[in-house]
């Protein structure tokens, strides 16, 4: 879990500097988040060059769990190894998690949380504006080629129409990337280890090109070490309130769900709203029909990623069976139960897996199949950005068709009565 060998390293506390900052200004889900965190450490910091970035992205895309939390992950871990890959995974839903936990319990306690989209509502425009110029950048960057924008375009129109599941999108992506590598090699670029660091100026600062410090090498003792630390750091509390509240306790179930949850949820939050929306609701009675809605509307108007709208079912969960606990202490226990099973994998996603990754950059066969995964991410990121824009400028959005193909009808925008 030690860091890439580097040529400019990033100094830890400017890296912890501009994380804790991240966590307060990461509006939008994850469109919103990935397009600001490209604009900071891709165009005006220059910590990590474009190809890089979506190198990383492909992997956290391939992950259950919130994308835009693993790419800050595996980000830090690139500039200040695992310390660096903590404090970015951290501080992205630390300021999150307080402003969370304090509308959860207006929210149970007094029931009116409205005023918060009508504070937070002027934000969105912004990030609507911010995400938009990213995809345009993003997409100029990575569709070199009509073969890229035709990928593109056919994730989109895939999963924003179709809705067919973004694990299927991404294996259609790489099958084509495999096989047209084959076919027309020059339609994918060389792989990034293939380049020399003197001969691109305006090359990351990451040395990862070359080498990776034996520490970070992809070793079957380096795997097997981290993959104890993880599980441990994962499953240690969280069986602690197991063993101290019993198993058919609200707390033990929110532990143990949740993880489950955090090993399923690929596709993003709004893929797995409906399986935690069911579960919450007609399996375990944590939420009354509807509050699912008020969840994702809180998540939705602060910052942090849109999955936190899991800490809202848990406190809410807690805090209706306290299991003899006072209410609002179950439900602050209820809340860190359920960010602690949501977000504890995902570092141990990254520390596990991001050696083996940034080991086969040089791959050509593998280079080509992620050249294609990162112009099908452009559909999907452009699809986030579409429906992070219809919900944030619309109270309603129905289903409907046109002519033959599906689509969303907003039916309502946010500023008129």
């Amino acid at each position: 879990m030690s860091q890439p060998q580097t040529r400019h390293l990033v100094p830890f506390r400017e890296g912890l500097t501009y994380w804790a900052r991240l966590g307060f200004i990461n509006f939008g889900g994850p469109a919103g988040q990935i397009a600001i965190m490209h604009d900071e450490l891709v165009e005006r910091k220059r910590w990590i060059s474009n190809e890089r970035f979506l190198h990383a992205l492909n992997y956290c895309m391939l992950l259950p769990g919130p994308e835009a939390q693993q790419l800050a992950i595996y980000i830090g871990w690139l500039l200040n190894g695992a310390a660096g890959g903590i404090a970015a995974g951290i501080f992205f839903v630390l300021p999150a998690f307080f402003l969370i936990l304090a509308l959860s319990w207006t929210y149970a306690v007094h029931g009116d949380v409205g005023w918060v989209a009508a504070i937070f509502y002027g934000l969105q425009a912004a990030v609507i504006a911010i995400v938009a110029s990213a995809v345009i950048r993003v997409g100029g960057k990575a569709l070199k080629n009509g073969l890229a924008v035709g990928i593109a375009a056919l994730a989109f129109f895939a999963i924003f129409v179709f809705k067919i599941p973004f694990p299927v999108i991404i294996i259609g992506a790489a099958t084509v990337g495999l096989v047209g590598a084959r076919v027309r090699p020059e339609l994918f670029p060389a792989p990034a280890a293939h380049a020399h660091l003197d001969e691109d100026p305006d090359d990351d600062v990451i040395l990862g090109d070359s080498e990776l410090e034996d520490g970070a090498r992809p070793t079957w003792r380096r795997t097997l070490k981290v993959l104890a630390i993880g599980v441990t750091v994962w499953w240690a509390p969280l069986l602690v309130v197991i063993a101290v509240r019993g198993s058919d306790d609200t707390l033990s179930r929110e532990a143990v769900f949740f993880s489950q949850a955090a090993m399923v949820t690929f596709g993003g939050a709004y893929a797995v709203l409906a399986y935690i929306n069911q579960a919450a609701v007609q399996t375990f009675g944590w939420l009354d029909p509807g509050q699912m809605v008020t969840g994702l509307g809180l998540a939705e108007s602060t910052p942090g990623p849109l999955i936190m709208v899991t800490e809202f079912v848990g406190f809410l969960g807690a805090y209706r069976f306290p299991g003899g606990l006072d209410p609002v202490v179950a439900g602050v226990l209820g809340a860190a139960v359920t960010v602690w099973a949501t977000f504890a994998p995902c570092f141990l996603w990254i520390f596990l897996g991001a050696p083996f990754i940034e080991q086969v950059r040089g791959n050509r066969a593998l280079n080509s199949a992620l050249s294609a995964i990162t112009a099908a991410v452009v559909g999907v990121i452009l699809n986030l950005a579409v429906t992070f824009a219809l919900f944030a400028l619309f109270s309603s959005v129905r289903s409907g068709h046109l002519g033959a193909l599906p689509s969303p009808f907003p039916s309502r925008a946010r500023w008129t009565r």
